[in-house]
């Protein structure tokens, strides 16, 4: 049998019948839609909260009060968490391949300015804060003091902040109030936007030592160090881990660098958009059913025609890849629809709400019409089967 010969034959059934082809091809349409829709709003999820967490550099490592792992017995006063203090934070400054440390505290505290008054959050950071998170000011500069008890009163605002209480003003050199203390602008930032549901833009920033005095602090809630993008990430986790441990003498810390911290994220989101990929290919089953029952009606209703091409020759494995080959045409043209309509609605939910991340992954989008095909390979089977192991003489009998 020729292969334009094999094209014909199995395109006919459905191109005869072609409402009840359409409806049944539309049935793996939608559910190749549906797998598509879905991980395009994982893969789109997957993307945005990954570029959130990197978009502040990967050559991070954080430091946390605490240890996270969990010993046995009974060690008394020695079970007491020691704070990570600005002193702990000055003598990594040192170390090997670090480029910048950063201390930190968050807390809220009320804001006064020119009579208006606003309640927002409050970053007590370094003189670091901005080269180590690629921040950038936007006027004026963070302060240059050491973070020592002895750090100047000084804040930088977010530009939400600057607009809400200096609208229309140079607010360098202004004095405003956090928390009922008097600060100085030294500085404006740049607009940042929300990153994971937090305002920076909505936001001031003063010196750590001020924070932990104004938010009553006994320690440091984190210490970011940013290292040399060549140098070894683990080799900078074990020396920052002998400095601590020399100096609160035992591991009462956790480090948690963010190249490891993106690798768990990255992993824990791909399990969560192939799990929601493969609930939308739960309805694809729907469609394997309707391949299944088209194609038996097909074999019933073109006995005579298997008959008369038993007869003229055609033999078993002929007549069985004659239906498979209709099953999977079928199966296949409802996953390129089925991949036309899934795009189309994601990126239509994108020019409706601009916000909602989207981003169709081409190897799911492949990984679908694969298993369409799969699909219409599978259902087909039966029927053809069937078809091939017709009798020639009983099958040209029912005439």
């Amino acid at each position: 049998m020729f292969f334009r010969d094999f094209i014909t034959l199995a395109s006919s059934s459905f191109l005869t019948y072609r409402m009840r082809s359409f409806l049944t091809g539309l049935g793996i349409a939608i559910g190749i839609a549906a797998v598509i829709l879905l991980t395009s709003i994982g893969e789109g999820l997957h993307q945005f909260v990954l570029n959130e967490f990197s978009q502040f550099g990967t050559n991070i490592v954080s430091i946390q009060p605490g240890k996270t792992q969990t010993q046995g017995g009974n060690i008394g006063v020695l079970g007491s968490v020691r704070q990570l203090s600005l002193a702990d934070a000055e003598s990594l400054r040192h170390l090997p391949y670090v480029e910048n440390v950063n201390p930190s505290v968050m807390g809220n505290a009320e804001l006064r300015a020119n009579g208006k008054t606003r309640r927002t959050t409050v970053f007590g950071e370094g003189r670091d804060f901005a080269s180590a998170f690629t921040m950038k000011v936007q006027s004026g500069s963070f302060w240059t003091d050491e973070d020592n008890e002895q750090a100047r009163a000084f804040v930088v605002l977010g530009s939400k902040v600057q607009q809400e209480l200096f609208a229309g003003e140079n607010p360098l050199g202004s004095y405003l109030r956090v928390g009922g203390q008097r600060y100085r602008v030294v500085g404006v930032m740049e607009p940042k936007g929300q990153v994971l549901g937090l305002d920076l833009d909505d936001s001031v920033f003063i010196p750590a030592a001020r924070a932990m005095e104004l938010l009553n602090r006994p320690g440091l809630i984190e210490v970011q160090v940013s290292y040399r993008a060549n140098a070894d990430v683990n080799e900078v986790i074990r020396l920052i881990s002998e400095r601590l441990k020399e100096r609160h003498g035992r591991e009462d810390f956790t480090i948690i660098s963010q190249e490891q911290a993106l690798e768990v994220l990255g992993s824990v989101l791909d399990v969560i958009t192939f799990a929601v990929g493969a609930l939308g290919g739960i309805s694809l089953l729907v469609g394997a059913v309707g391949i299944l029952t088209i194609m038996t009606m097909a074999v019933t209703e073109r006995t005579a025609e298997i008959g008369l091409l038993r007869a003229l020759g055609a033999r078993e494995q002929q007549v069985l890849l004659l239906f498979l080959g209709e099953a999977i045409m079928l199966s296949a043209l409802g996953g390129v629809l089925g991949l036309a309509i899934g795009i189309g609605i994601a990126q239509g939910l994108h020019a409706l709400f601009p916000a909602m991340p989207v981003h169709t992954p081409w190897f799911f989008a492949v990984l679908a019409e694969c298993s369409a095909v799969l699909i219409g390979l599978i259902a087909g089977v039966m029927p053809a089967l069937r078809a091939a192991r017709m009798d020639p003489v009983e099958a040209l009998r029912s005439e």
